[in-house]
């Protein structure tokens, strides 16, 4: 019999992921997918959904899970992975100033703004694709670094500045935290598939700033800020549920830099900056302190202020795997058995709430009563961190996804499904 967390476990929710993400084909890319796994035709592909899930894609390929988990009337990972890399080749590159749309349909961009969130994507997702062997993902990746470093790299704040309009003419005033945690995710990446060195770097420098502006706030990041680095603590205080920039502390950002924290250090090793573990630490006791439970039902609630009260009491899933992926690393590196304790804990209460067993996927957002709900995300648009969160089990610290799959060889399977 499995248990929530075991390798059986999440072996089975690994294929069962995979089979609710291959309904997401679009003509342009990935689509948004509702609560059945059927495209939304309303919503255009969007460039983040497209860049994870061909990231997904090439990790399931790598992990060896073809034949198709859906079985032989469902398109191969292998196929789904091409359509990605394509359809960031096409649908969404900038034939005229380079770069990629942040969204866009078959007939053209949808939204023409040059994002980094977006664009940081582009680049895990090729470099995921380079290393499961996919055609063209090889000149997508050179693509993609050479205008990730050209456009969006600020080398003097070693950090990435947030948007473009279409035409390079003009950044946006805004910077945020959002589209650095996930240059440091796909730096990491990018540099352990290409052997390089500078995007390690880059991605440690990122760590450091992060970690000193944490440190100053008691361990709740700030998240946005002004064009100049200065820290925008009330910004969206209107709009406290934003999907992409809250108001207040974001509790799983905290548990997510965390991780990518520990990544750093486990890269980079001696030549780390210093205080990186500790920082891991400190920060996921903060989002453990203000956002488990924090209402006095279980979950992670989705925001606080700054003095740690709840904002917004919704339960996302992606806190929640981020929580688990945090948990494992921190567990792995410090010995410290209570974040075993934890994550047993976190993993009874993903099983019980947020794995959908008649539709498939996991809940994106639940109540605080821990019921689904779409205040803030409809439907269940792609599967990036519930993947990772039943892949890292099998995978070390560092390298990242990829290449440790690359370097594994697909992983042996220890249940059979039914398909």
């Amino acid at each position: 019999m499995t248990r929530p967390g075991d390798r059986a476990y999440c072996a089975a929710q690994r294929r069962g992921l995979l089979r609710f993400a291959q309904g997401s084909r679009h003509p342009a890319g990935f689509g948004w997918l509702d609560d059945r796994g059927t495209v939304d035709p309303s919503v255009p592909a969007q460039l983040w959904i497209t860049c994870r899930m061909t990231h997904v894609f090439s990790l399931g390929v790598l992990a060896g899970e073809e034949p198709a988990p859906g079985g032989p009337d469902h398109p191969a990972l292998r196929d789904l992975a091409g359509h990605g890399v394509r359809a960031l080749r096409t649908s969404f590159a900038d034939p005229e100033y380079g770069g990629w749309f942040a969204a866009a349909t078959s007939g053209g961009p949808a939204e023409p703004t040059k994002q980094a969130y977006g664009h940081a994507f582009v680049c895990l997702a090729a470099g995921s694709a380079v290393a499961a062997r996919i055609p063209d993902a090889d000149t997508l990746l050179e693509e993609a670094l050479a205008v990730f470093e050209d456009r969006f790299w600020d080398e003097e704040a070693g950090l990435v500045v947030d948007a473009w309009d279409r035409s390079w003419r003009e950044p946006d005033d805004y910077r945020g935290l959002n589209a650095n945690m996930h240059a440091v995710e796909a730096l990491l990446a990018v540099g352990d598939v290409l052997g390089e060195d500078l995007w390690h770097r880059r991605a440690a420098r990122i760590a450091a700033r992060v970690l000193g502006w944490a440190r100053a706030n008691h361990w709740r990041i700030p998240e946005h800020f002004d064009a100049s680095w200065r820290p925008l603590l009330e910004h969206n205080r209107d709009l406290p549920g934003d999907r992409f920039r809250p108001y207040g502390a974001t509790v799983g950002h905290g548990l997510e830099w965390a991780r990518l924290l520990v990544a750093v250090e486990a890269t980079l090793g001696g030549r780390a900056p210093a205080g990186l573990l500790e920082a891991a630490v400190a920060l996921t006791d903060r989002a453990v302190s203000d956002g488990w439970r924090a209402d006095g039902a279980d979950g992670f609630i989705y925001t606080t202020d700054w003095d740690g009260s709840p904002v917004v009491r919704a339960r996302m899933h992606w806190v929640l795997a981020e929580a688990l992926n945090t948990a494992l690393v921190l567990g792995r590196t410090t010995g410290d058995r209570r974040y075993d304790a934890l994550a047993e804990r976190w993993w009874s209460y993903a099983d019980r709430h947020l794995v959908d067993r008649a539709h498939g996927s996991w809940w994106h957002e639940l109540d605080p009563a821990n019921r689904p709900s779409a205040r803030v995300w409809s439907g269940k648009p792609d599967v990036y961190h519930a993947y990772q969160a039943v892949l890292l089990p099998e995978l070390p610290t560092a390298p990242s996804f990829a290449r440790a799959l690359r370097d594994r060889g697909p992983l042996v399977r220890t249940v059979r499904e039914e398909d």
